[in-house]
């Protein structure tokens, strides 16, 4: 039994230095304290106080998916495109804006930016990208443009 009480403080060492501890849930992790604990009895001279920890943890763990845990993961809704967000912020827009609101929103911030009016061409070419990205997007979406 003190083999096994060897063993396991290997695996418990191995497990932290993997980062794996980490993402074992509590009960995995209790039920591997509970076998640690019981090999280090059952290798002092106590087997009957031992051997029902390390079997009652060895069955928990057989049982439980071979003692890792498995994350649950949510469902969610995929991210919507960051580079159309963005632009909809840029030019001010809601997300169920139309071709004519796009436009809109465009001509009225281009006018304030644009370089022959002290603006900088960056911004310019900035809203413009967001006008086109936008305006592809909703062919895209409405099924009247490529894609």
């Amino acid at each position: 039994m003190g083999l096994l009480a060897l063993l396991l403080a290997g695996l418990a060492g191995w497990l932290i230095w993997t980062g794996r501890l980490q993402r074992m849930s509590a009960r995995d992790g209790m039920a591997w304290g509970a076998a640690l604990v019981g090999a280090v009895l059952a290798a002092k001279g106590k087997p009957m106080l031992g051997a029902p920890l390390v079997i009652g943890a060895a069955f928990f763990l057989a049982t439980q998916g071979r003692g890792r845990s498995k994350p649950r993961r949510k469902a969610v809704a995929p991210p919507e495109n960051t580079r159309i967000v963005e632009a909809r912020a840029l030019l001010g827009l809601p997300v169920d804006a139309d071709a004519q609101a796009i436009r809109a929103a465009h001509r009225r911030l281009i006018a304030s930016v644009h370089p022959d009016r002290g603006g900088t061409e960056a911004l310019a070419a900035q809203i413009n990208a967001a006008r086109d990205l936008l305006l592809a997007e909703l062919a895209v979406r409405d099924g009247t443009g490529p894609g």
